[in-house]
Order: C-alpha cells, then sequence, then structure tokens
C-alpha cells in the first residue's frame, strides 16, 4: 500500500500568543511514527473559524490522516465541533453515551451539572465518537474521500490517553503498516559540517529506504538513522549494518547509542563500573561541570566535590598553583589547568579530575587570548591530557561548551583504561 501521511494542527489562541507551550503536536508525531507513519506538517491556528477551515482545507491536499487538537471545551471560544460541522456540512446531534458519561461524571464529584457541560455530548452527526473515560470532551474521527479526520481534546492527559487508547489502534487494525527503526549516534567534540564531510561518501550510498539526519546543539552532534520497510527482521539488519560502518569512521567523536543518552550520564555510568571518583576545579566554567555531573540521580558514588577557582588566589592557596606560572603564563594557560587538575585530584583523593581556565566573555580577551579561548584539563593519577579550544564571544555559549567538552575528554580518558 501507499505511504501514509499525517498533519496535525492545533487550535487555540494561548498556543499563538506563547501562554502555553504545544507539547500536544511533538506527542502525537512521535505516536504516529511510531506505527509508521510520518506527519508531514504541522500547523498552529487560534479560535478563529476562517482559519481553522483555511487549514483543514489545505490538509485534506497533503495527508491521508489529519488530527486536530483542542477545542473541544464547553465554552464559547471552543468552536472547533462548530467548525468541523461547517467544513463537512453536518450538524451537531447528541451521543447519548457521552451525555451519560457527563452526567455520571459531575455526580460523581457531587457538582451540578449546567447546560453549557451538557453541550460536550453534542458531535458531529458523521462523526464516530471515541469515548473519553478520562474528561468530558469525547474525541471525533471522521473518513471522508479517503482521509481520516481525527479531532482530540487540548487537555493534555486526555488527549494522550486517547491517542493511545483509542486512535492508534484504530489506525492499526484499518492498515497494514511500515517498521519504522530509529538508532541514535551521540558525538562530540566535532562541528556539523565537518561530520557531515567526514561521512559523505557513506551518505551518499545509504540504501533507499534509510535516512539519515544532523540533530546539532551546543557541543553535541546527534545523527538520527531511520529505516523503514515492512520486513522488521530485515530491517534491524539494515540499520545495524550501516550504524557498524559509521561508527568506524566517527569513532573519535561518538559517545553513545542510547536514543536520549546525556554525556554526563555516560560519563557517571563508567566511573561507576570501575569504582572511580571524580572532582572538578573550576575558573571560567563556575561550576557548570559540577552540576551536569551532579544532575544524574546517584552521582554522589562516584562525585566527591568541586572547587570554584575563580580568582587567582583560590588557585594557589587551594589548588597550590605555582604562582609563577600565573604571573609568566597567565591563568588561561596549559600549566596552570594542568596543574588545577592535579590539585584537585590532592585535594579531594579522587581518580580523575576536570579542570578548566578560560576567558568566557564578553570581556577581558586580548589579542593572543581572545574571548572564547579556553585550557581543558583531564587528569587521572598516572596521565593527563590538556586541550586548547577557542570558541565564540557568547558567554553562556563558552562556559556549555567548555563543559561539554571537559566531560567528553573525561569519557575518552576512562575509555582509555577498559
Amino acid at each position: 500500500m501507499n505511504e501514509l501521511f499525517a498533519e496535525v494542527i492545533t487550535i487555540g489562541d494561548e498556543i499563538l500568543y506563547g501562554q502555553i507551550t504545544d507539547t500536544n503536536t511533538q506527542f502525537i508525531s512521535n505516536k504516529l511514527a511510531e506505527i509508521g507513519i510520518k506527519t508531514i506538517r504541522k500547523s498552529s491556528v487560534g479560535d478563529d473559524s476562517s482559519s481553522i477551515l483555511s487549514v483543514l482545507a489545505e490538509a485534506t491536499q497533503r495527508a491521508n490522516i489529519i488530527v486536530l487538537t483542542g477545542g473541544l471545551g464547553p465554552t464559547k471560544d471552543d468552536i472547533t465541533k462548530h467548525t468541523i460541522c461547517h467544513f463537512f456540512d453536518t450538524n451537531l446531534v447528541i451521543d447519548e453515551a457521552t451525555l451519560a458519561h457527563v452526567t455520571a461524571f459531575f455526580e460523581k464529584r457531587g457538582r451540578p451539572m449546567l447546560d453549557i457541560n451538557a453541550q460536550q455530548a453534542l458531535v458531529p452527526k458523521i462523526a464516530e465518537v471515541l469515548f473519553n473515560d478520562w474528561g468530558t470532551a469525547p474525541g471525533m474521527w471522521i473518513e471522508k474521500n479517503g482521509v481520516i479526520y481525527i479531532s482530540l481534546p487540548g487537555v493534555p492527559y486526555e488527549m494522550k490517553l486517547l491517542m493511545e487508547k483509542r486512535v492508534l489502534p484504530k489506525i492499526k487494525s484499518l492498515f497494514k503498516l511500515p517498521c519504522i527503526v530509529h538508532k541514535m549516534i551521540h558525538t562530540c567534540g566535532v562541528g556539523e559540517s565537518f561530520l557531515a564531510q567526514t561521512i559523505e561518501l557513506w551518505e551518499d550510498n545509504l540504501p533507499k529506504n534509510l535516512k539519515l539526519a544532523y540533530l546539532p546543539s551546543l557541543g553535541i552532534v546527534k545523527l538520527r538513522l531511520t529505516a523503514t520497510g515492512y520486513d522488521e527482521s530485515a530491517i534491524h539488519g539494515v540499520i545495524q549494518s550501516q550504524f557498524n560502518s559509521l561508527i568506524n569512521l566517527i569513532k573519535p567523536y561518538y559517545f553513545s547509542d542510547v536514543f536520549d543518552a546525556k554525556l554526563e550520564a555516560i560519563v557517571g555510568d563508567l566511573l561507576k563500573s570501575k569504582s572511580k571518583t571524580i572532582s572538578t576545579a573550576e575558573s571560567c566554567t563556575g561550576g557548570f561541570i559540577a552540576h551536569k555531573i551532579t544532575s544524574v540521580a546517584g552521582s554522589s558514588v562516584y562525585f566527591k566535590g568541586s572547587i570554584v577557582a575563580y580568582h587567582n588566589d583560590i588557585k594557589v592557596h587551594q589548588l597550590h598553583i605555582n604562582p609563577s606560572d600565573i604571573d609568566n603564563a597567565g591563568a588561561v594557560s596549559e600549566t596552570v589547568v594542568a596543574q588545577m587538575a592535579q590539585g584537585a585530584l590532592l585535594k579531594f583523593d579522587t581518580d580523575y579530575a576536570i579542570a578548566t581556565s578560560g576567558i568566557a566573555g564578553p570581556d577581558g580577551g586580548s589579542v593572543d587570548k581572545p574571548v572564547g579561548t579556553v585550557w581543558i584539563a583531564v587528569a587521572s593519577r598516572d596521565k593527563i591530557i590538556t586541550k586548547k579550544y577557542t570558541f565564540g564571544s557568547i558567554r553562556e555559549n563558552n562556559i556549555t561548551l567548555a563543559s561539554v567538552y571537559g566531560l567528553k575528554m573525561l569519557y575518552d580518558l576512562l575509555q582509555e583504561s577498559n
């Protein structure tokens, strides 16, 4: 059969005004993708009938499945049902099962049911009701000219339960759906453009049923490999083979294939598995590396402590940096950051330490050391690695990048000891 495409439409002025965050479209498109349906468009419209009619007409030309969410409440600004009636040239009728449910809903809570609440039981005559056990607004399913229209409440937990308990099972019962398999590859320490150049030949020769997506963020580039087909075993085999080839090309930058992996958690797992401990000595990152490490539950097993050695006096008196090295090379230098890491090892009696010293900005740079210059050191009891980075002019980005790169350096050192 032909591939199915979906469009998701959220309805509500509050979304357009930015008063609430639209998480519904993300959930819906993720759930559809899990069963082999690709979302090709997401739209948000206000509580305006003409806007809803317009986007519905456009979506009908693009998608096989159109999912609307929002505008099903009992108040005057909730106009989705009336607009659907207009679009399909039909009228609202009482759904007796929904009316009984709404009545029982208010009786159970000892609250009077107003006429406005009874209107929740009104549905377009041509709609199949998707019964809502978890609220008062039913979902609706309409089929016309080969297109499926699904209308769901905007309340997230009601929408999610209706998707999982009503919508997805019904779609799966109607269609033979392809298998979609994703593989996520996490990299650090390499830019998106350089990464693309490195794997260009491999990417150009991917099988037609495999797609690669680049998902960059500060310090991290994720690669999502997606395979589609009807033979699940074959799909898993193809994606694993291509994954293995890709890892061989990007091994220096790779750190995980766990879908939602975080570098600090991966490093933490390595430390725990080796029964090793870590400390930090931070200047330009201001304790952000320690924050990232301790944001992982259970990090007290391997994280001992940190010194934010922002002032040179702290570097000298707490980490025992040679004052003459600061005078001669500057605080932002290889020799100083190496001594900071070694000082943290001794002070906290840990197996590993990370140290940073740099110019986060926006001021304080020079010709030799512009804003964004950062030295990072990672030390073990018998080895120390130092690297100089030149980031950019945005302070927050420099702090984040230095923290991420420092954790990746620790990851590499931990991997060496395998």
